[in-house]
């Protein structure tokens, strides 16, 4: 949200899925004590929500040893309605839906719906994306 949108100035940690796994954990660790960081700055919780549906994923960085991916707004939009569970996770909802010019419920479902089963949107999701259009 931050390098990619430009949607708020910082954030706590980054989310990322990575390959090799524990070597890039490992690398992670020595950033944060050589940098003073907390131990889980760079968090791969986000897997865990992962859409099995097909993506459209952007090239950010492309360097001969790293190339940075990013999701496409709508999935980012899927993904942040599925996991929904701070303050910062409603305020990227909403610039997103802003991002996406979503003016109903409807049409921010069916862009979930294209990523997710409908029954993993939990009822309180619903209610915040009417909330947050309203």
């Amino acid at each position: 949200m931050c390098m990619v949108f430009d949607a708020r100035p910082a954030t706590k940690d980054i989310d990322a899925v990575f390959k090799p796994e524990q070597k890039i954990h490992l690398a992670a660790l020595r950033i944060a004590k050589e940098h003073h960081l907390p131990l889980d700055w760079l968090n791969d919780g986000v897997k865990g929500y992962l859409s099995k549906k097909k993506h459209k994923d952007k090239i950010l960085f492309d360097w001969h040893n790293l190339t940075v991916y990013h999701a496409d707004p709508e999935y980012l939009l899927a993904m942040k309605a599925i996991s929904v569970r701070h303050k910062q996770d409603t305020d990227d909802i909403r610039f997103l839906m802003r991002e996406l010019k979503l003016k109903d419920a409807p049409a921010v479902l069916k862009i979930i719906g294209k990523y997710y089963p409908r029954n993993l949107i939990k009822p309180t999701t619903k209610l915040l994306i009417e909330e947050l259009l309203s």
